[in-house]
């Protein structure tokens, strides 16, 4: 008689690769301790390549110094809040560890927000200095009057190119509309102008693990957005854990694609701090679609890709791939949402890697759950099994608390030393989602008998149609299966019969053709009957968060506003 699988037997250790502990011995070091480190021990690595100009391990741990003498003569003192508003260049590694290494609270936002998502986030966060760029400084000189910021530095895309792209930058850049002219304002700085002006300073403020490092906003797709307060220990033992779930990689040996955006806790974990902690080369990609991705890989020869579903769609739907050697591909890391299967099997027959998909929060730094690199069997729809030091499980959807058997399906909830302390002035929806230690996700999941997990939806997604639940993601990913669809995202409409039925938005792929009635069709014997959608829409596109996303929250409100 075998024994019975429960959570608390960790049945997933069995699928663990070869030298990934149950349990780390972290170091007590942070982010900074590890910049620091590689600096010293592969000081003429490259830390940073942006379109071929490369920064050492060295010049980058000096600019961090010499940043953190900018910030302090400008007034910035431990604990206060300084806002980051750029895309994936230079300035924005330097700018957030010298904010690290200043015991300073780092805001990371998104330079394609509005006016009044940005306005929000500077006054939560409480921010007084922004770092930002020249494209964006005069919108953000004029929403000073409604927010705490008062110093504002900008930089330029052109700030940091390799010869003769910075002979041409100037001719072409205005033109181009990647540079722009700031007018002259008070308290607004050169990023250049200021770096150079200020020697590098050892200075380095005395913390605590515990000290909150960061506010970083969840992306709003469920409501307003919320300030996730990550301690110097949230970032450093995430960073540990991602190391130790790829053994076979060794320090100073690597180089990663940095073109997950570093304002997304997805960029900034894994393809920012674990590379900076192991001594390996970012080749940062401020635009990363398949052309620009492909471009990359054919000019600089990463070995390791942590990107979202829609980076590897694209880049398997562009022509430019049939001459692009993949082959320097080791490994590949996807997360945010699920990646069609033949676009896993089309990518990995032509790179020879393997693609580990994960599953992550905000809340948790974000990556809580992979799928074994070189290890156990990688599932089909299923984000993997807890990594070091998580636990996970299922619990009862109605009461939070009660351990659902194995096999069936309520929450996940998690518990590990990268969740994070809690919101930001937000003490409700902190006691709502950490409760006893455990941080309930709202993600509607199970767990099979081998330990590995499968999110089945979010629970705000639920469609309950005749008095059944039906889960968007069981018809997203049917769907996904049909040779024409490209994309598909499924929401609830209301139904004069059963209350709310499932309509499906669809992107076929380029060159073909179908009909609703063919791809309702298409559900049958896939799907039971209360599950089938009644109606489909054909989309050129589909609207997406800046990591590739599909906001079904957008879809919902555009309906809602047909049917008021």
């Amino acid at each position: 008689m075998t024994n019975k699988v429960t959570y608390q037997s960790k049945p997933w250790l069995s699928s663990y690769e070869s030298g990934v502990p149950e349990y780390l011995d972290f170091e007590t070091l942070f982010l900074v301790d590890f910049l620091e480190r590689s600096a010293d021990r592969f000081p003429e690595n490259t830390a940073l390549n942006f379109q071929g100009y490369k920064v050492t391990y060295r010049e980058l741990d000096r600019m961090v110094r010499s940043m953190v003498a900018v910030y302090k003569e400008m007034g910035v003192k431990k604990g206060d809040s300084v806002a980051i508003l750029l895309p994936n260049v230079i300035p924005c590694v330097v700018a957030y560890y010298a904010i690290l290494r200043l015991g300073a609270v780092a805001v990371m936002n998104n330079p394609l927000y509005t006016d009044r998502e940005l306005t929000h986030q500077f006054n939560d966060s409480g921010a007084t200095l922004l770092v930002t760029l020249d494209l964006l400084a005069d919108r953000m000189v004029a929403l000073r009057q409604t927010t705490g910021i008062r110093k504002i530095i900008y930089t330029s895309i052109g700030d940091y190119l390799p010869f003769p792209k910075n002979l041409l930058f100037p001719l072409v850049g205005k033109r181009k509309k990647l540079a722009a002219d700031v007018t002259p304002a008070p308290d607004v700085y050169k990023w250049k102008e200021v770096l150079a002006s200020h020697a590098p300073t050892d200075f380095k403020e005395d913390l605590s693990w515990d000290d909150v490092a960061m506010y970083q906003y969840t992306g709003g797709t469920t409501g307003v957005s919320k300030g996730v307060m990550l301690t110097h220990r949230n970032l450093s033992c995430q960073a540990q854990q991602a190391k130790a779930w790829f053994p076979s990689l060794k320090a100073g040996e690597e180089s990663f694609i940095g073109a997950l955006p570093f304002f997304h806790i997805f960029g900034l974990t894994v393809a920012m701090n674990l590379p900076i902690s192991m001594g390996w080369a970012i080749v940062l990609v401020p635009k990363p679609q398949g052309p620009q991705l492909l471009e990359v890989i054919r000019k600089f020869r990463p070995t390791f890709a942590p990107l979202v579903p829609t980076m590897y769609v694209s880049m398997v739907h562009d022509p430019a791939i049939e001459k692009t050697d993949l082959s320097c591909i080791k490994g590949c890391f996807s997360g945010s949402a699920p990646l069609p299967v033949e676009v896993i099997r089309e990518f990995e027959k032509r790179s020879g890697s393997v693609i580990a998909e994960g599953f992550g929060m905000t809340e948790s730094c974000p990556v809580t759950h992979v799928n074994p690199f070189n290890g156990g069997e990688r599932k089909v729809g299923s984000i993997g099994v807890p990594i070091s030091d998580t636990e996970a499980r299922i619990v009862d959807i109605t009461d939070g608390v009660t351990e659902v058997p194995v096999g069936e399906v309520g929450e996940l909830v998690v518990r590990g030393p990268q969740v994070m302390k809690g919101y930001l002035n937000r003490q409700d929806a902190t006691d709502e989602t950490l409760k006893g230690g455990w941080l309930h996700t709202g993600d509607i999941a199970k767990m099979d008998e081998d330990g590995y997990f499968f999110i089945v939806d979010r629970k705000k997604d639920m469609i309950i149609s005749g008095g059944y639940n039906v889960y968007p993601r069981d018809i997203d990913e049917v769907l996904y299966e049909h040779p024409k669809v490209q994309e598909a995202c499924t929401i609830g409409i209301s139904h004069s019969h059963r209350g709310e039925a499932a309509k499906v938005f669809v992107v076929l792929k380029e060159g073909e053709t179908a009909t609703e009635e063919e791809l309702i069709a298409y559900c049958s014997g896939k799907l039971a009957k209360y599950k089938w959608p009644v109606a489909i829409s054909f989309r050129s596109e589909l609207p997406k968060s800046t990591v590739g996303k599909i906001l079904r929250k957008e879809l919902r409100e555009e309906e809602a506003g047909k049917e008021s």
